[in-house]
C-alpha cells in the first residue's frame, strides 16, 4: 500500500510539472515581446520580403505533434503489450515539448527579433509614415516581433524528433539491429519531417535562416535531454527499455550493481517483463 501511494504520487507530481509548463506556454504565447529599435537599413534589407500564408499552418503543425508520439505510444501499448514503454514515452515527450514551448517563447520575448515580412505587417500598403510608426494592425505587428527563434521548428524537432529516438531504439538500429536500411529509413522519416516543416517558414518568410537553425538545434537539445531521464542509451543492448524495466532487473552488491556471469543474461534482458510503474 505504501509503494502504490507513492507511486500515484510521483505520477500526480509529474502530471501536475505538465501542466504548469503547458499554462505558461500559453500565458507567454499572449504576452508582447521586447520592443527592439529596428533601422531603416534593416527594416529594408532583411525585413522586406512579401507576406505569404504558411506553408504549414500553425494547425496543421500541432495536429502532427500531437498525433505522431500518441500513436507511437499507442503502438507500444496495443501491439507490444508494452504499458511500461507508453506510459514513459509519453512522459518524456510531453515533458519534452513543455520545456522546448518555455524556452522557445522565452527567447521569442526577450529577443524580439522582426520576421522578413516584418515591413508588410509594419506598413500593409508598402508606404512608410513620415515617423516611421507601424500603420497596420496590432496583432500582426506584435507577432511579426517574434522571428527567433522558429516555433514551428523547435516544436517539431521536439515531438518528431523524441519519435525517431524511439524508433531507433526499439528497432535497436545503433546496437543490436545494425546493417538494416529499412530501420534507418524508418528511423529517420520523423526527422526529415520535422526538416520539411522547418525549411518551409524560410519559404513562406515567416522566419530567418537563422531562426530555423536555432530552433531546430533547441527542439531536437530538448528531446534528446528527456528521451534519456526515461531511456537506456540507444548504443546499450537495452536500447528502447525504460530505465524502470531494465534497473528494475539488476540486482545490487554493496551498492553496485551484480553482474556475475551466471545471472548477467537473464538481468539484462530487455525483453523481461515487469509490473507497471504507477500501479
Amino acid at each position: 500500500m505504501p509503494l502504490i501511494r507513492s507511486a500515484s504520487v510521483n505520477l500526480l507530481v509529474e502530471i501536475v510539472l505538465r501542466i504548469g509548463f503547458l499554462s505558461a506556454f500559453c500565458y507567454m504565447e499572449s504576452m508582447p515581446p521586447f520592443i527592439r529599435v529596428i533601422q531603416p537599413s534593416e527594416l529594408h534589407d532583411s525585413c522586406k520580403f512579401p507576406r505569404h500564408d504558411s506553408y504549414v499552418p500553425t494547425s496543421t503543425l500541432w495536429s502532427i505533434v500531437l498525433s505522431v508520439p500518441c500513436i507511437l505510444s499507442l503502438l507500444a501499448w496495443a501491439f507490444c503489450s508494452d504499458c511500461n514503454d507508453a506510459l514513459e514515452f509519453l512522459l518524456a515527450w510531453s515533458l519534452s515539448l513543455g520545456i522546448t514551448g518555455v524556452l522557445t517563447d522565452t527567447a521569442k520575448l526577450i529577443v524580439g527579433r522582426p520576421r522578413p515580412d516584418f515591413f508588410y505587417r509594419c506598413y500593409p500598403d508598402g508606404l512608410e509614415s513620415p515617423n516611421l510608426e507601424c500603420t497596420g494592425d496590432p496583432a500582426d505587428i506584435m507577432e511579426g516581433r517574434k522571428s527567433f527563434p522558429s516555433g514551428h521548428s523547435s516544436l517539431s524537432f521536439c515531438s518528431l524528433g523524441i519519435a525517431s529516438l524511439w524508433l531507433c531504439g526499439r528497432l535497436g538500429v545503433l546496437s543490436r539491429g545494425r546493417g538494416s536500411g529499412v530501420r534507418v529509413s524508418v528511423t529517420l522519416a520523423p526527422l526529415v519531417l520535422a526538416s520539411c516543416i522547418a525549411l518551409s517558414r524560410t519559404c513562406d518568410y515567416h522566419h530567418h535562416w537563422q531562426d530555423v537553425l536555432v530552433g531546430s538545434i533547441l527542439g531536437l537539445s530538448v528531446s534528446t535531454f528527456c528521451y534519456r531521464q526515461y531511456y537506456n542509451p540507444l548504443s546499450s543492448d537495452n536500447a528502447g527499455v525504460p530505465y524502470i524495466v531494465s534497473t528494475s532487473n539488476v540486482k545490487y552488491f554493496n551498492g553496485k550493481p551484480d553482474i556475475s556471469p551466471v545471472k548477467e543474461k537473464e538481468e539484462t534482458s530487455p525483453l523481461l517483463k515487469k509490473e507497471d510503474k504507477w500501479i
